[in-house]
C-alpha cells in the first residue's frame, strides 16, 4: 500500500504564540527527525485552501471575523465566534495560517476521491473543535469536517475515527444529521475533560441517528483497556456502516506523559492502534484512508508518537534508538531529556490502584455505546 505524504514548511505559521501548548516546534521536531534518519518522505506541498473551500463548513459571518482577526482589525463580538479567548488568541495571519492546513486535508481529500492516492497521511490539521461558526480548543477553522464534506459532495460514504483524548465535538456537530459520515470518538470522558461533551447518548439526529458513536473514557485507563474498547467498539461500527474511506484524527494526547488529561497510553499502544487502523481500511475500504496530526502537549512524547504513525504508514522499519545528534540538539533547544529511543521504555509500570474498576467500567460503557446503536443499524 502506497502512500501520499502531504506537508509544508508553512504549516509552522500556525502559531499561537511561545507560551501556547498547541506549539508548531512539534512539527519542526518532528520533519528534523526525518532528515536525521535520512528517510526521505517525498512529501507534496499541497495548496492553500480558499475562502470557498472553508466555506463549505463555516458560516460566512465566522469567517468575515477570522480575517478580520488576522488582519489586525479585529471586529466588535469575536468573542462570540471564539476568538480572542486563551484557547484561540489571534495572531497575525491567522486565516491564512488556518486556511494552509484545512488545504492539506482537502488536498488529501481530493486524491483519495479522484482515486490518486490510496492512503494519505497528512502531516497537519486535525483540528476537530471547530465548529460551523466557533472557533474552539486551539482550533481555527475544522479542516477535517472540510475534507469530509468534499468526499461526501464527491459521493463518498466516510468514517471518521477520532483517538484524540479529547471529544472529536466539532466534527460530530458538523455531520450530525448526515447518514452517510459515521463519526467515531474515543476520549476522555468530558465529565474530566474539555469540552464537556461525548456522552453514550450523542448518537445523532434527523436522518444521522445511529451515525455517531461515542465511548467516553475514565481518568487514567491504560493501554490495556483502552485497546480492549477499541476491538469492542470500532470494527463492529466499521464493518456495519460500510464506509468507502476511512478519516482518522490520531492525536497524541493521550499518551500518559501529556500535562493536558490523564488518559495512560504508551508508544506501544499507539502502534497497536495505528497498525489495525491500517487493517480496518484495507479490508473495509480498498485502502482508502486519510490520517492527520491533532493534539499532543508533550513534546517527547508527541514527536516520537507522531514519527512512529509515520514510519508505519509508509512501511519503514521502525528504529530502535533515535539519532545521538537529533537527541543533543533538541534536549539543548528545549532544555529538557528526551527518550533515547522510538518507544516508551517497555517497563513501564502504572501503579493505578482502580485498575480493574477502570477496566470494567470502560468495558460497561463500551457495550452501552453498542446496546444504543445497535437496534438502529438492523
Amino acid at each position: 500500500m502506497s502512500t501520499t505524504v502531504l506537508s509544508s514548511p508553512r504549516y509552522q505559521d500556525y502559531d499561537f504564540g511561545p507560551e501556547h501548548p498547541f506549539s508548531p516546534v512539534r512539527l519542526e521536531m518532528l520533519m528534523d527527525l526525518f532528515e536525521e534518519l535520512g528517510a526521505s518522505l517525498n512529501a507534496v506541498e499541497p495548496p492553500v485552501a480558499t475562502r470557498d473551500d472553508v466555506l463549505s463548513v463555516h458560516a460566512e459571518a465566522f469567517v468575515d471575523q477570522v480575517e478580520a482577526a488576522g488582519a489586525g482589525t479585529p471586529q466588535t463580538g469575536m468573542s462570540r465566534y471564539g476568538l480572542g479567548t486563551a484557547d484561540v488568541p489571534i495572531f497575525d495571519g491567522m486565516d491564512a495560517a488556518a486556511r494552509t492546513l484545512v488545504g492539506g486535508t482537502l488536498h488529501g481529500a481530493r486524491l483519495l476521491a479522484r482515486g490518486e492516492a490510496e492512503r494519505v497521511l497528512q502531516l497537519g490539521g486535525g483540528l476537530h473543535h471547530a465548529q460551523e461558526q466557533l472557533a474552539s480548543g486551539f482550533c481555527v477553522y475544522n479542516d477535517l469536517s472540510v475534507a469530509i464534506q468534499h468526499l461526501r459532495d464527491a459521493g463518498r460514504r466516510v468514517a471518521y475515527l477520532d483517538i484524540d483524548v479529547h471529544h472529536g465535538d466539532g466534527v460530530q456537530a458538523l455531520h450530525y444529521d448526515d447518514p452517510d459520515v459515521l463519526t467515531i470518538s474515543l476520549h476522555e470522558s468530558g465529565r474530566y475533560l474539555f469540552p464537556g461533551t461525548g456522552t453514550v447518548h450523542e448518537i445523532g439526529e434527523g436522518a444521522g441517528e445511529g451515525t455517531s458513536l461515542n465511548v467516553p473514557l475514565e481518568p487514567f485507563t491504560e493501554s490495556d483497556s483502552f485497546i480492549d474498547v477499541f476491538e469492542r467498539v470500532v470494527p463492529y461500527a466499521i464493518e456495519n456502516f460500510v464506509p468507502e474511506v476511512m478519516v482518522v484524527q490520531c492525536g497524541a494526547d493521550a499518551h500518559f506523559s501529556d500535562p493536558l488529561a490523564d488518559l495512560l497510553l504508551t508508544t506501544h499502544a499507539y502502534e497497536t492502534v495505528f497498525r489495525r487502523i491500517f487493517d480496518l481500511a484495507d479490508t473495509h475500504c480498498q485502502g482508502r484512508l486519510m490520517l492527520t496530526l491533532g493534539g499532543g502537549y508533550q513534546m517527547d512524547a508527541t514527536v516520537r508518537t507522531w514519527a512512529l504513525l509515520t514510519l508505519l504508514a509508509t512501511g519503514r522499519d521502525l528504529p530502535e534508538k533515535l539519532p545521538e545528534s537529533w537527541i543533543q540538539r533538541w534536549e539543548k533547544r528545549l532544555e529538557d531529556d528526551l527518550t533515547p529511543t522510538l518507544h516508551d521504555p517497555s517497563d513501564r509500570v502504572f501503579d493505578v490502584p482502580r485498575h480493574d474498576t477502570i477496566y470494567k467500567q470502560n468495558e460497561r460503557v463500551s457495550k452501552r455505546v453498542l446496546e444504543l446503536l445497535a437496534p438502529l443499524w438492523y
